[in-house]
């Protein structure tokens, strides 16, 4: 019997779109960083010539589109996709960024763009305009991404956390801090509030010091509190984490909150990066509020 022929490379192919000011552009810039070849708004009456058939074609492209593109139109670019879909050189997934319209408002004012459907009206209509006809893409697509809530930051995160194939067997594990005042990290799967410790804010000569200095970590380790609710928590990461592996999950992200993010929760992270590094683990460590100059304003109103 021969051997049968060796398949065709299949190329993977991406499409990107979603409200204007949602986020697209952050998208395609962290596919590009993670090796994908991108595209943005490119023709779709030429999309079908972009993905000619090859027998040597592979690797994996991104294509952004949206409201702005020449020859767009929802209903045709999804029956345009589907039958790209049929192709067996084509492997087509189709992602979607979302955000509230407040939200996108509130980016355009700040940038003072100008809106591609709000040339001629007011910027809430134009945005409501572009809802309306992105609806049924909306629908359609498999990859639903809400950057309402989301930085620049944390959409890079979320992508990397999406498309980031290199270390799909390991777990990338990060351990932060933040502070409540601040607003809770969007993206965190376990958050921990370490704000029932005693601050080191209203101690005297602890206050310009953060989580790091040792001052610090010894006033909160002699808060009767601290040891029994610190090792229930560490143990409890300890069961999860490896159940997380089991299960394929390839990030996750543990946050320690307190009012600032600059005492109690930098000193808890710290101490736990370090007990998970000597389980084993590779955890990166971010301080969110570590450097924020309204810190002390933001404690006092709270006091």
């Amino acid at each position: 019997m021969e051997p049968s022929p060796p398949a065709s490379p299949t190329q993977r192919v991406l499409l990107v779109t979603g409200l204007s000011g949602a986020g697209k552009s952050t998208a395609l810039d962290v596919l590009e960083d993670l090796g994908w070849e991108t595209i943005d708004n490119f023709p779709v009456r030429l999309l079908k010539r972009l993905l000619v058939k090859s027998d040597t074609q592979h690797g994996r492209l991104a294509i952004g589109f949206d409201s702005r593109t020449r020859g767009f139109v929802p209903g045709k670019m999804i029956d345009l996709v589907k039958e790209l879909a049929t192709r067996e050189d084509i492997a087509v997934s189709f992602m979607f960024l979302d955000c509230a319209g407040g939200e996108v408002e509130r980016r355009y004012n700040e940038t003072r763009r100008r809106h591609p459907m709000a040339l001629d009206r007011p910027l809430r209509e134009g945005i409501a305009a572009e809802r309306e006809l992105l609806e049924p893409l909306r629908r359609w697509a498999d990859i639903v991404v809400d950057t309402s809530d989301l930085s620049a930051n944390d959409l890079q995160g979320h992508v990397r956390d999406l498309f980031d194939e290199e270390n799909s067997h390991d777990l990338s594990l990060t351990v932060s801090s933040f502070g409540f005042a601040r607003g809770m990290p969007p993206l965190a799967d376990l958050v921990f509030d370490m704000r029932f410790l005693d601050n080191p804010h209203w101690v005297e000569g602890l206050r310009d010091l953060t989580g790091k200095d040792a001052a610090v970590g010894e006033h909160i380790c002699r808060d009767p509190g601290f040891r029994p609710a610190y090792e229930r928590i560490r143990d409890l990461l300890l069961t999860l984490l490896p159940l997380y592996q089991t299960q394929g999950k390839s990030y996750v992200h543990v946050a320690f909150g307190c009012t600032g993010g600059r005492h109690r929760s930098v000193f808890t992270a710290e101490r736990m990066a370090k007990d998970l590094r000597e389980a084993g683990f590779s955890p990166t460590v971010r301080h969110r509020n570590l450097g924020s100059r309204a810190a002390d304003e933001l404690e006092r109103e709270r006091r």
